[in-house]
């Protein structure tokens, strides 16, 4: 065999040696393309769907005693009385005026306020606030 020749074979086995031996220690990577990335699940917590244990979401309100008027300070939405239901709404009807100096703040795990409605009424029933201190209160039941 040619002299050259051997030589050639010799880098090749080494290239080949050396590409191999790379090529093991390096990582896979996840290629995702276009829209969102794919999920991983973090070990020790719940699914996104399920509320990480303890947790709950804290809704605060506005109530307006005089009005029975909720006021959702999250969303930004109202909740009052029509007829035998309630409704939300992002605005007042224009029959329902409200004071906004005469609110108490009230914090709940619930997305729907009046659930309590008959607990707010009694705990603060209309011109509660002549009797009281202050305009305004803060209640988180506990």
């Amino acid at each position: 065999m040619n002299k050259e020749f051997k030589s050639k074979i010799l880098m090749l086995i080494i290239a080949g040696t050396l590409v191999f031996s790379f090529s093991a220690c390096i990582r896979s990577a996840d290629i995702h393309l276009g829209g969102n990335p794919p999920v991983k699940k973090k070990k020790g917590r719940p699914p996104h769907h399920a509320p990480a244990h303890g947790y709950r979401a804290k809704y605060i309100y506005y109530y307006y005693p005089a009005a029975q008027v909720y006021f959702d300070t999250g969303r930004r939405v109202y909740f009052y009385m029509d007829g035998p239901s309630w409704r939300m709404t992002v605005s007042l009807p224009p029959h329902i005026r409200i004071a906004l100096g005469e609110r108490v703040t009230i914090e709940m795990d619930s997305d729907k306020p009046y659930k309590k409605h008959k607990i707010h009424k009694k705990k603060y029933p209309p011109g509660h606030f002549k009797k009281g201190k202050g305009k305004k209160k803060t209640w988180f039941p506990g």
